[in-house]
């Protein structure tokens, strides 16, 4: 089984060697000055991998400390052990190792008595690269010794420089798995690449499509940096990038490779869902055998975060066509709920009216209908009898008449009130001469003021404007003025008033009656209320008529109210009426 993320770092030849790197810093600890002379004497002409020698001198244990922390790329360390004390230097490697946690920097002891630490002692109990006694280190044992601690550094840099690579790219893995965005994504793969190769970078990261839905010319620019960061977020054409960079994009693509070039590569990454990746990266540097292997590596997971991306885009897309479905489908449910919802509330108030309505027949209608057979008995019998005068015979029916017209006009109130209640009821306003309306309706009712022998006084600007249906508001005048004539008493007046009043019209009823109880007032438009007056003819009172005419004066966006007369007794009613159509209203258009 092959592991591709298998990384095997094969010796790189000397032209691999980081060009920055130019001269090799070492370091000689000694308190002989001769030793330091006889140090740079032999190293003078020094040279590995085409870099000379930069040598950093202490001539004491306490001098080695502080030129350790000044200079922690030394690479070879020069070290005597018998200096200020007779284990200075050894003392020193402890310091390196353990408080400066310098694991890279190689360490040759140099002593000029091996006795006094003996070489296998050292060697086992102390991390060192090798321990030479000054007198058999000879200028080519130095050469030899120096060369080996410096492959050695390298090697170990080289390992050092991996596991870092090796950590940055399970960082950088995690941190692009959670990116949430194509943008993001892009902007965080420059970024960690610059940061695992530790230099400042500019680049450019080229999407395109290959599912067979675009035109192969084609490419998105998600992201760039540096003299890139101008070209993002656009799909551009490839004529529109410069002819180098073109060039090398075209390469990676046809070998759907990574390219290498001399401070400029090109990562390629093809994805599972058809796209393929063009990073374009201009490095300050030259990318080493070691570099180029962790790239690859970083390369090899961002197929995988690139389709994630993908994938939680879409995702995100479907969840907000989803959020706008729901919320959508929300309204509708609650619109069916609210239209619901007045439904049962028509229905309540049309069992409330059945029953109060059916309540209402068994009390009300029931006096007048056991009038009606009784009279219809006694007539039958007295034209049974074939005596009977006629004057007797037509007395008996004017009071089976009588019970009867009651009922008529209670069943009006009762089919106007149904009517009232109706969901489709709808009213044809129009802008009529109200004072002409009141004197036909008062015209009309003048028989029953005549039967109670009272007297009705109406009085009228000459011309009285109100946005009216006729009809309608025919029967709100009706049932007020009837209201005064019943409760009003024998022989009383009744005054009736119609004047125009800035943008209204207002009508008065005013009757001589014993008024209206403080309890009178809450219920005084309901549904089948009886007030603590009563008719003073024997009429009968169904409870409806100011009820109806309050609903049809609120139709009209009117008012309708009652106080007691002042002073003396008795009631007035007032309506209240536009005196033309509102804003936004047709005359004669119909309203619900």
């Amino acid at each position: 089984m092959v592991d591709d993320d298998l990384i095997v770092f094969a010796e790189e030849p000397s032209e691999e060697i980081e060009s920055e790197r130019r001269r090799w810093k070492i370091a000689v600890i000694d308190d002989d000055e001769a030793v330091h002379d006889g140090t740079r004497f032999a190293l003078a002409d020094y040279t590995l991998n085409g870099q000379g020698l930069d040598i950093v001198a202490a001539r004491s244990a306490a001098e080695g400390r502080d030129l350790l922390r000044a200079h922690p790329d030394v690479a070879v360390i020069l070290l005597d052990v018998v200096m200020e004390t007779e284990t200075a230097g050894l003392d020193l490697v402890e310091f390196i190792r353990k408080d400066l946690g310098n694991e890279l920097v190689r360490i040759i002891l140099r002593t000029g008595q091996p006795g006094q630490a003996p070489e296998r002692r050292v060697i086992v109990e102390y991390d060192i690269n090798d321990y030479k006694a000054k007198t058999e280190l000879t200028a080519d044992k130095l050469f030899t010794a120096l060369t080996a601690a410096l492959r050695a550094h390298v090697q170990l840099a080289r390992l050092e420089e991996s596991r870092r690579g090796l950590e940055m790219i399970i960082d950088a893995a995690t941190a692009l798995f959670d990116t949430r965005s194509m943008r993001r994504f892009a902007e965080g793969v420059l970024v960690q690449v610059a940061s695992l190769l530790e230099v400042e970078c500019a680049g450019m990261l080229v999407v395109r499509d290959t599912s067979g839905a675009a035109r192969e010319e084609d490419l998105a620019v998600l992201a760039g940096s540096g003299v890139y960061s101008t070209v993002t977020d656009a799909a551009i054409a490839r004529r529109d990038l410069d002819e180098e960079t073109r060039r090398l994009i075209d390469v990676a693509f046809a070998e759907k490779r990574h390219c290498f070039f001399d401070r400029r590569s090109v990562l390629y990454i093809h994805t599972a869902s058809g796209r393929e990746i063009a990073v374009v990266l201009d490095v300050a540097k030259h990318l080493s055998a070691t570099d180029r292997a962790l790239v690859e590596v970083f390369c090899g997971k961002l197929s995988v975060a690139f389709e994630n991306v993908l994938l939680y885009e879409k995702l995100q897309g479907l969840n907000v066509e989803l959020e706008h479905r729901v919320v959508e489908r929300t309204e509708e449910l609650t619109d069916a709920n609210r239209r619901l919802s007045d439904q049962r509330e028509i229905l309540r108030r049309a069992n409330a009216f059945k029953i109060e309505l059916l309540g209402m027949i068994a009390h009300d209608l029931k006096n007048p209908l056991a009038a009606i057979l009784g009279r219809a008995e006694i007539i039958s019998e007295l034209i049974q009898r074939g005596t009977t005068p006629a004057v007797t015979l037509e007395e008996q029916l004017r009071k089976l008449v009588a019970p009867a017209k009651v009922m008529t006009r209670m069943i009006g109130d009762l089919v106007g009130q149904a009517t009232a209640d109706a969901l489709d009821i709808t009213i044809r306003p129009t802008v009529l001469d109200f004072a002409a309306l009141v004197h036909d309706v008062l015209d009309h009712m003048k028989p029953i003021a005549e039967r109670k022998d009272q007297t009705v006084t109406f009085t009228a600007d000459e011309t009285v404007p109100a946005w009216a249906d006729p009809d309608r508001m025919r029967e709100a005048v009706e049932n007020v003025v009837s209201n005064a004539l019943k409760y009003g008493p024998p022989g009383g007046a009744v005054g009736v008033s119609v004047r125009a009043l800035g943008e209204r019209a207002v009508l008065e009823v005013s009757d001589q009656g014993p008024g209206l109880a403080p309890e009178d007032f809450d219920r005084l438009f309901g549904k089948f209320q009886r007030l603590s007056a009563q008719p003073t003819g024997g009429e009968h009172s169904t409870g409806l008529g100011l009820s109806i005419a309050k609903q049809i004066v609120e139709m009209h966006d009117g008012h309708i109210g009652a106080l007691n007369a002042d002073p003396g007794p008795g009631t007035v009613f007032q309506i209240v009426l536009l005196a033309e159509a509102p804003t936004g209203s047709a005359d004669e258009g119909g309203r619900a």
